[in-house]
């Protein structure tokens, strides 16, 4: 057991965080995610929107660790209206309730208190754009014709991603990717979430969506390019604001936007991937 203990607590401090409690965590989100899916999608698009209020107010939290202070409420119902204009009125709702959003929230913060206002309208705009909006696509891509099919392309391609390169990274890991940036990165673990994904996101294709396997192939080049980069850039604005997690609701994984940072940069690429083999029938 003192060995099993060991070995446990070395894959831990190599990998960063705690395995066991990221496992139970990650199995519990799928179990969540396909549970209401099967259910009703409307019922998925419900709890991405909680996600999303979540994520932001931990965004915002962070903003504060970081002098940037912004008001909660104007954020959250925004993500409300972007969040429901999106279920209703397709990628045009979601367009258009970006475009209203973002200027009421400046104009609110400009009225309320123009102290800073470049820094607090930059901060509230980005923060608009990194979590509802780019969380809208996961909610596109779920409300479809096959939104279980759909969202397991999502799904596997991010988990590939993150577990291979976790992975890899644990058990050949010695060629940091981005030190700077997020020093338990690593090319090796790059390598194995390429091959990874690609794998998978052939079989997903063949499989699952009868769909040619080498365009999930392909769209499993993308998703890593995006995946890392979404946490890369997680992990910039971390160090930016000097803190370690987002947050702590998720044991083994820190907040919600430590958990969902792949999968907000992936969404958009494989909606779009997904709509281009629907429209011209590949």
């Amino acid at each position: 057991m003192d060995d099993l203990h060991s070995l446990n607590e070395a894959i831990n401090k190599r990998a960063g965080r705690k395995l066991l409690p990221s496992i139970l965590v990650s199995i519990t989100i799928l179990v969540l995610v396909f549970g209401l899916l099967a259910i009703q999608p409307i019922l998925f698009a419900a709890l991405v929107l909680l996600a999303v209020i979540m994520g932001q107010r931990e965004l915002n939290h962070a903003y504060r660790a970081g002098g940037i202070t912004i008001p909660d409420w104007p954020l959250t119902l925004g993500s409300i209206v972007l969040s429901v204009a999106t279920w209703f009125g397709g990628v045009s709702g979601l367009a258009v309730a970006t475009a209203f959003v973002i200027p009421n929230i400046l104009i609110l913060l400009l009225v309320t208190n123009p102290a800073d206002f470049v820094k607090r309208s930059t901060a509230a705009t980005f923060s608009i754009f990194y979590v509802p909006f780019l969380a809208g696509f996961i909610t596109l891509i779920a409300h479809s014709d096959d939104p279980v099919g759909r969202i397991l392309v999502l799904v596997v391609l991010v988990a590939c991603n993150d577990t291979f390169a976790y992975l890899f990274g644990v058990l050949f890991g010695k060629h940091h990717l981005a030190p700077h940036i997020s020093p338990k990165k690593t090319w090796e673990g790059l390598i194995g979430s390429l091959v990874a994904c690609s794998v998978g996101g052939a079989l997903v294709f063949a499989l699952w969506t009868n769909q040619h396997w080498y365009l999930g192939a392909l769209l499993g080049l993308m998703g890593v390019a995006t995946s890392t980069f979404g946490d890369l850039i997680e992990s910039a604005m971390k160090r930016d604001l000097h803190i370690k997690d987002m947050g702590a609701i998720l044991p083994g994984h820190g907040g919600i936007l430590d958990r969902i940072d792949s999968v907000l940069f992936t969404g958009p690429t494989v909606w779009f991937v997904l709509e281009l083999i629907k429209h011209f029938k590949l």
